[in-house]
């Protein structure tokens, strides 16, 4: 008769809090429910509010990715006229600002949740300088960080001087350099290029100290899912789509989505065409077919080990292309064209995606007469951490059946990174 246990965890260290309700069998986990406990009804407060309080209330959803709540909703918006303009300088500015703020979220996430875990809680320091430069970097375009409303429709409503982008931009360089200190040590363009796993663990730095560590634990097969990974957020860099294994299909389409209450939880789970799909910078990276991720995928398939190379890799291939996109900033350009309908005047349905820190984040918005009538949000963490059945489970849920403890269990959790306010929303 095999031997069938539970144990119930709290875990701590996220935005917001979580549970995790593990199921042992044999002492292996043969499922996991996960529940998110706190509510804050912004959907409902939303409703019947003027269509532009929505540029002030949607980045208050939450104090870490604000940013992209902000471009979410401006696009959905943006999204309820039959035809609007948007000037190729403020798309670049929104792209740049909610660049930084993925990047700024990683070295966090890296620093903060990821290598505490392996016993490196003296380097949860390193987060402060990166960190700090992103939100110079965001402040100089887009004003105070981060509950700011500097993208609005029909654009931006910042000017920023040449003394600005290059201030910017030596902002980016000396993040850069943190990067290449102590990240990686290495030449970060070789690093963009690499195809060869090796290369990469025979460098010095708090990222091959992390991979070697995972490798010496024997955890880097550890934590696979479904292989299955979609991307709703579309920039100049990012690339919409959705893959199964390596096979990418680049057309999907939001109507698809399916979201279902749970019993236990106040986060709702997703599926797009009745299955689960993980979002994030690993499905980002697999669009993308970035080389070293490639090479990590090929061999460790959608584990643990792939999953934060994809992330920590992403911060430099923002950098590098935030440091391209300040090139092509025209500032002769207007930052605003106004709308020729007055949005106080218009009804309409319209759906804005944009990639956040975790993932894909979707807002959905229906305007009758400039009011909202209704609004939706689908996070990351709705994605990723859906909780599914045992006939069913989640991304994240399927990542850790099999595994021998609860604090392994939480180490492959945290790897997908845990937004509990965003995702209770």
């Amino acid at each position: 008769m095999s031997k069938k246990i539970a144990v119930k965890k709290l875990i701590e260290k996220i935005e917001g809090e979580a549970t995790l309700n593990f199921h042992f069998e044999e002492d292996k986990i043969s499922f996991v429910d996960i529940a998110f406990l706190s509510g804050r009804g912004m959907e409902e407060i939303l409703k019947s509010k003027p269509a532009l309080d929505a540029l002030t209330i949607t980045p208050r959803v939450c104090g870490i990715c604000g940013h992209a709540h902000l471009q979410a909703s401006v696009k959905a918006l943006e999204a309820c006229y039959p035809s609007i303009m948007i000037s190729n300088k403020a798309k670049i500015l929104r792209e740049l600002t909610l660049n930084f703020e993925l990047i700024q979220n990683h070295f966090k996430w890296f620093y903060l949740t990821l290598l505490p875990l392996l016993g490196e809680k003296q380097k949860i320091m390193h987060a402060a300088k990166p960190s700090g430069l992103m939100s110079k970097a965001i402040a100089h375009l887009a004003g105070q960080y981060p509950h700011n409303s500097y993208a609005i429709v029909g654009g931006v409503v910042c000017e920023p001087t040449g003394l600005e982008i290059l201030q910017v931009k030596n902002i980016l360089e000396e993040t850069l350099q943190f990067f290449e200190t102590h990240i990686v040590v290495a030449e970060s363009e070789k690093l963009l290029s690499c195809e060869n796993i090796e290369t990469l663990l025979s460098k010095e730095g708090d990222l091959p100290y992390m991979l070697n560590t995972i490798i010496k634990n024997g955890w880097e097969d550890l934590g696979k899912s479904f292989d299955r990974f979609i991307v709703f957020g579309e920039s100049s860099y990012f690339k919409r789509g959705k893959s199964l294994k390596t096979r990418v299909q680049e057309r999907i389409d939001e109507s698809h989505l399916q979201l279902f209450d749970n019993v236990d939880s106040l986060a709702k789970n997703v599926m797009y065409k009745g299955k689960y799909y993980e979002v994030g910078p690993l499905s980002r990276a697999m669009l993308l077919k970035t080389p070293l991720i490639k090479a990590s995928h090929r061999r460790h398939g959608d584990s643990l080990f792939s999953r934060i190379i994809a992330r920590t890799c992403e911060i430099l291939q923002l950098l590098h292309h935030s440091l391209t996109l300040l090139k092509e900033i025209d500032l002769s350009e207007p930052s605003y064209i106004k709308p020729e309908v007055d949005i106080k005047k218009l009804s309409g349905f319209g759906v804005g995606a944009v990639e956040a820190a975790r993932g894909s984040l979707i807002h959905k918005v229906t305007l009758e007469e400039g009011i909202i009538r209704n609004y939706q949000m689908i996070t990351p963490t709705q994605w990723n951490l859906s909780n599914g059945d045992r006939e069913t489970p989640g991304i994240s849920q399927q990542a850790m059946l099999g595994l021998s403890d609860e604090k392994l269990a939480e180490f492959v959790f945290k790897t997908f990174d845990v937004c509990s306010v965003c995702t209770t929303h």
